[in-house]
């Protein structure tokens, strides 16, 4: 169950880009309940919470540390970000786009707190990955809107 929750239903087991899918399956989540914020907001906290309950374990149970195949912190930082944007497809596509690098390139102090032990470490950098892409696009939106 522990593999099943952390590589969020497999999909981290796939060969290339498992923390690019796993993003866009949270956009998907994000399409699906965007009309309704509780719903939003109710999923997204039990996919945090169910990221901090099995990352750690699935760390112990594949011997790596913040392995590929765990992805629902991707899940999680993508459903962070989806909860404060415009309801819209450009917002969707701009803030998937940020995130990712965000995530990927983890700029300072991203790639201090990935190296917390447990799931502390693997899910803070994609949640404050997740508050960077935020911070950017309220930027991009901010000079776009003159």
């Amino acid at each position: 169950m522990v593999k099943l929750i952390a590589s969020f239903f497999y999909i981290g087991y796939l060969p290339i880009a498992s923390g690019t899918y796993a993003s866009i399956g949270g956009l998907l989540i994000f399409f699906l309940l965007r009309e309704n914020s509780f719903y939003l907001q109710t999923i997204t906290g039990l996919i945090v919470f169910l990221g901090f309950l099995t990352c750690g374990r699935a760390e112990k149970i594949l011997k790596v540390k913040d392995s590929r195949k765990i992805v629902i912190d991707e899940v999680s930082g993508m459903l962070i970000c989806c909860c404060f944007i415009r309801a819209t497809f450009f917002h969707a596509l701009v803030i998937f786009f940020l995130f990712r690098v965000f995530d990927i390139l983890k700029p300072f102090p991203l790639n201090r707190i990935e190296s917390l032990k447990g799931s502390i470490g693997v899910m803070l950098d994609d949640i404050f990955a997740a508050f960077y892409a935020l911070a950017a696009l309220y930027i991009i939106d901010y000079i776009c809107s003159f």
